[in-house]
């Protein structure tokens, strides 16, 4: 749809090209329908993909490229966060580079350290960077298409365990749904905690405040997808803090310096007279990503873990 609409987009990365269409086989078939001049495999090399990207992004061009995992992304950070994320400030605003880099992000899938990592939390420390970090079919779509029309550069998180979830599956929204960034959504609207997720932590948190429901039905759960991290919807955290009066911040990155401290010391900054008991984070433990089924759920976030935190806070 974004192809047809702007004839100045480019998607290119790394296999995305027909046959093959991707690794998760996400650009499959678009190769074939616009052309090798706009759909085309690249180099296997991150930097030289950000660097193309600058280039032509400042030419007028709409580069959409594909970072095939995000344990790989990091031979380009040099690219994106001294070059792309720096053009429209020290152009003073002559310049812009609206490159969206979609990247297939995080764990639950065995891959290791090499094929689980999470990412949000470093990009989110650049100016100058929006990151997306959708947890559904439509969501992912609605957000992508409004990175494709955006004038500054996107991060586009993709959870691979989420390509083909039931979960994350729903119809498709027509061709005129765009979702603003900044703009989270209730999942599920309760009263006595809040639920501040994104990403494959949704379908956890969601699993977990079911199993709630049962056992305790006095108590109903809210659960908030953020679906972007930069920028974040405060208000929509805060209305929703100050109405439950607990809050639990759940997300798969590691716990040390994860995006989920900066929505808990904002809370406490702006809400702290409306808490109940103290903001509590779960998140993976500060390590990397084992290969092994059992060791993974040992290291990363899961439902029984949320259910364990969701009682705490409701017990405290």
């Amino acid at each position: 749809e974004e192809m047809e609409y702007n004839p100045k987009m480019l998607i290119f990365g790394e296999d995305i090209a027909d046959p093959k269409g991707g690794v998760f086989t996400a650009t499959k078939g678009l190769s074939t329908r616009f052309g090798s001049d706009r759909v085309f495999n690249s180099p296997l090399a991150e930097a030289s993909i950000a660097g193309v990207a600058l280039g032509l992004a400042v030419r007028g061009f709409k580069p959409v490229v594909e970072m095939q995992f995000g344990d790989y992304i990091w031979p380009a950070f040099m690219q994106i966060k001294n070059e792309i994320a720096t053009m429209r400030y020290r152009s003073n605003g002559n310049f812009s580079a609206p490159v969206v880099i979609r990247v297939a992000v995080g764990g639950y899938i065995h891959g290791g350290l090499y094929h689980s990592q999470n990412i949000e939390s470093i990009f989110a420390h650049i100016p100058g960077l929006l990151i997306a970090y959708p947890s559904t079919a439509a969501d992912a779509k609605g957000l992508l298409k409004t990175a494709c029309r955006l004038q500054d550069p996107v991060i586009f998180c993709e959870h691979k365990g989420l390509y083909r979830h039931p979960f994350s599956t729903s119809l498709e929204p027509d061709k005129d749904f765009l979702l603003p960034f900044g703009k989270g959504k209730f999942v599920q609207e309760g009263n006595n905690l809040t639920i501040v997720t994104w990403g494959m932590s949704v379908k956890d948190s969601v699993q977990a405040a079911k199993r709630i429901a049962k056992e305790r039905p006095n108590i109903s759960i809210e659960i908030i997808d953020l679906r972007t991290i930069i920028p974040w919807d405060v208000d929509l955290v805060l209305s929703s803090v100050k109405k439950t009066n607990r809050v639990l911040v759940v997300h798969e990155d590691t716990i040390t310096n994860g995006f989920g401290a900066e929505i808990a010391s904002t809370i406490a900054q702006e809400a702290f007279h409306y808490l109940d008991a103290p903001v509590m984070r779960l998140a993976s433990y500060d390590s990397h990503i084992p290969y092994h089924p059992n060791y993974e759920n040992f290291v990363l976030v899961t439902e029984d873990k949320i259910y364990n935190a969701i009682n705490k806070i409701l017990d405290y």
